[in-house]
């Protein structure tokens, strides 16, 4: 069941790009706060364990928020709730950038949570929407190219603002990209409504009744929260650890996520038409495997060249990203087509609060000694490793709708 009638390739190629800027902006809002990490600890005479529950607070707050849009999702049409939602996640993003303090920081940082969470998931609703099975892997890959733009432009820029004219610029800059890119939603996104009568024959609760009661969705759940928290006990604490550790200076880190950027530019088209030709499953579990060492790898770079940092860090940016196309197309075929709206926003839920916990995890189990050095950050890399190990095993689990037996 769709929402939408068949595209035309050239209409459908618009829709995606569409919803890759929409994704660009929701990511790099939730990117660029990573990489301030030094400029913030300082300015607010904040830990880094607060500065984890600042990122780990956008990441809850999707998380509840994801919780509550799957009572409403699929009751209303998808382009109608994506401008609204885009529209307040605008203005929150603002508030990020006039935020005076930390509490008002904190408080910003939950509402784009709110916001930005339901967008990533109703994008990727759309998406298994309007495309049929066999393009998904494609339609993923083009979608999410945000990421790697985010990255090689978005991240460094945002970084080279942030240096010459305030931490807070960034988010300034994100929120005016928000208002011209609601626009460009406004004038191509088609209408999608057929889903609309099928949720009215049910009660509020009764769809995420009807998700939760499958066993497969089950399955697709700890699949994704699995899938989220491998990369995000290292992640948000990178910058931190390459200026303390590795001596990459502050000029030289936008270099970290311009070099990973370029090559994932290129890697996600290429990941995405893997997924189609040689099947989700397999071209997870292979992407999966390949980013365990690289995962570890940037936890152990100091002592190294910059050279040498940013092969380490470039590897990782490619394959953790990399997973992340097979994986959220058999994610998004996991679901049943009825319920699929419910489904990807319960699905926001767990990857948000996944997210948040393996950031206060990672949080935890890295210090500081007396010289401000960072510890154990290999041992948080150790758990976001088992947990990827675990995903390669649960996705073997799962049933993906629309797939033949040999296409999965």
């Amino acid at each position: 069941m769709s929402s939408s009638p068949a595209l035309s390739p050239r209409r459908e190629l618009w829709l995606l790009l569409t919803l890759a800027g929409i994704q660009f902006t929701h990511i790099l809002d939730f990117m660029i706060m990573m990489p301030l990490g030094p400029q913030l600890t300082q300015l607010f005479a904040i830990s880094d364990a607060q500065f984890g529950l600042l990122v780990s607070a956008y990441t809850l707050s999707a998380g509840a928020s994801g919780l509550l849009a799957s009572t409403y999702i699929d009751r209303f049409g998808r382009k109608r709730l994506l401008l609204v939602l885009y529209g307040l996640f605008g203005l929150a993003t603002l508030a990020c950038g006039l935020a005076p303090t930390y509490g008002t920081l904190m408080v910003a940082r939950i509402l784009a949570g709110t916001f930005g969470g339901v967008l990533s998931a109703l994008s990727q609703t759309i998406v298994a929407d309007v495309v049929p099975f066999e393009r998904r892997g494609r339609a993923m890959g083009i979608v999410m190219t945000s990421f790697s733009v985010s990255t090689v432009a978005g991240v460094p820029l945002g970084l080279i603002l942030a240096q010459y004219g305030g931490w807070n610029l960034p988010f300034i800059g994100i929120a005016v990209m928000v208002g011209v890119l609601a626009v460009q939603a406004a004038r191509t996104l088609p209408t999608m409504t057929g889903h609309v009568q099928a949720a009215n024959g049910r009660s509020v609760l009764g769809g995420i009744t009807q998700v939760l009661a499958d066993g497969n969705h089950r399955w697709a759940f700890l699949f994704s929260a699995l899938l989220m928290f491998t990369g995000f006990t290292v992640i948000p604490y990178i910058t931190i650890y390459m200026q303390t550790n590795a001596d990459v200076r502050a000029d030289q880190v936008p270099l970290v996520y311009l070099c990973g950027g370029v090559v994932t530019l290129f890697t996600a088209r290429l990941f995405g038409r893997m997924t189609d030709r040689r099947g989700k499953v397999p071209t997870f579990r292979w992407l999966a495997l390949a980013g365990l060492p690289c995962i570890l790898g940037i936890t152990l770079v100091q002592g190294l060249p910059l050279w040498g940092v940013l092969i380490v860090s470039t590897l990782m940016f490619t394959f953790v990203s990399g997973r992340m196309i097979p994986g959220m197309a058999i994610i998004a075929s996991a679901a049943h087509a009825p319920l699929r709206g419910t489904f990807m926003t319960l699905n926001a839920s767990v990857q948000s609060a996944s997210m948040g916990v393996a950031s206060f995890v990672g949080g935890v189990l890295i210090s500081r000694d007396a010289q401000g050095l960072v510890q154990n950050y290999w041992v948080a890399a150790l758990v976001g490793i088992s947990a990827s190990a675990l995903s390669m095993l649960v996705v073997g689990r799962l049933k993906l709708h629309g797939a033949a037996p040999s296409a999965r």
